[in-house]
């Protein structure tokens, strides 16, 4: 038994300075010049063999005996060469893997971040299919109880349906997930690391295009079609700029600098998070003159028809072409591999293409180029593929034709 009673305790006053009174076997009770009285457990470090203080709470919320219980459980750790502290800390982490570091919430910390690598729809795409396909079944799993089987047996049908694009998507994102969780130090490993061998590889595919010769009977399909004016438009914009559809969707009047003749793409938009120049030929000029009178006023230049004040859908376009009767033949996406391989077929440089379609950031641009003479070297590239489109639309009353013409 030690030195004190309950009732010695309770009587302890304090004084100018700090006391520290010993109830012995390491046991401690700090008495603070403010009346406080911390409970402590000094020892000597298993292995470094230096003196260790660990708290035990302060009295009266832990009585003299449970901080004798406390000291006792202590005493018996460091018979077994366990520092009572790292215990401790490990059982707190434990307990926090158990109620905190759950999937979910920690998916969501990893999507926070990664928003400012993506586009906003790229960001709502990524987190809907984690709804969708894992959180029912994972969300509110602890880190430390995900394993490889377990997500591989949620991600079987998926591959038994024959949806592997998804499966490899999915792959990839938990695993950015879990490498984020371990940077974080709430797990110490990444045991989905090698998931994706488990799975059959998804065959490659292009985005579905036309040939090069199929340019005029397109063209001639936009403008026979029953679409709305704004949609017949952001087609012949997207196919003239050479745009992914998120790009062409949500243009702003702002963007454009009409003195220079370009459009300024900002990084947040683009999926390289790199700002994109593009010049602007006469024909880009003449949709933006058919676009005026119904947007001019607004902040988007294709507004959304649901709600003006908005841009439209970056699938608006692709429904539009799918109800032309291309469903299969060609997507709104495939108008950039239409316009890459018609460049390609007339010898234009590699570069200048790539550049024209975003592939390249702007620090991979070739030394021999600086920024403004590289953008008036796309230039006459951009004009020519303007004037291959107007040609291939003759007599098609192209909106870019009528309003360049």
């Amino acid at each position: 038994m030690g030195t004190l009673n309950d009732t010695k305790v309770k009587s302890l006053k304090p004084g100018d300075k700090d006391k520290v009174i010993t109830d012995g076997d390491g046991l401690q009770l700090r008495l603070r010049v403010n009346g406080t009285k911390q409970w402590n457990f000094n020892y000597y470090h298993p292995v470094t063999k230096k003196r260790v203080n660990i708290g035990l709470g302060k009295y009266p919320a832990v009585s003299l005996a449970k901080a004798r219980k406390q000291a006792m459980e202590h005493r018996e750790l460091l018979a077994q060469g366990i520092d009572p502290k790292e215990h401790r800390q490990a059982e707190l982490e434990a307990r926090q893997q158990k109620s905190e570091y759950i999937l979910e919430k920690i998916a969501s910390e990893w999507l926070e971040v990664k928003r400012h690598e993506v586009t906003a729809d790229y960001a709502t795409d990524i987190w809907r299919s984690l709804e969708r396909h894992v959180f029912p079944s994972l969300g509110q799993t602890p880190l430390a109880e995900i394993t490889a089987p377990k997500v591989i047996a949620l991600f079987r049908p998926l591959e038994a349906a024959g949806t592997l694009e998804t499966v490899k998507r999915l792959s990839q994102r938990l695993n950015e997930v879990m490498t984020y969780a371990v940077n974080c130090g709430y797990v110490h490993a990444n045991p989905l690391s090698g998931i994706r061998a488990a799975f059959k590889k998804p065959k490659k595919q292009n985005m579905a295009s036309i040939d090069p010769e199929e340019l005029p009977i397109f063209l001639r399909a936009v403008a026979r079609a029953s679409v709305k004016y704004t949609t017949r438009c952001l087609i012949e914009w997207q196919l003239h700029t050479m745009t992914r559809p998120s790009e062409a969707s949500t243009a702003r009047w702002e963007e454009l600098d009409l003195e220079n003749q370009t459009w300024t793409i900002p990084a947040e938009k683009m999926k390289r998070r790199k700002e994109h120049i593009i010049p602007l030929t006469p024909q880009m000029l003449g949709i933006l003159e058919a676009m005026k009178p119904v947007s001019g006023h607004r902040e988007y230049i294709f507004p959304s028809d649901k709600d003006p004040k908005s841009h439209c859908n970056p699938q608006t376009a692709n429904m539009a072409i799918k109800r032309m009767g291309f469903e299969g033949k060609l997507v709104s996406h495939g108008l950039r591999s239409l316009a890459s391989t018609t460049l390609n077929a007339k010898g234009f440089e590699p570069d200048l293409i790539e550049a024209a379609l975003a592939h390249v950031d702007s620090n991979q641009v070739r030394a021999a180029y600086n920024r403004t003479n590289y953008l008036e070297r796309r230039r006459p590239m951009m004009e020519w593929w303007s004037q291959h489109i107007e040609d291939a639309s003759r007599g098609n009353l192209s909106v870019a034709f009528l309003r360049s013409g």
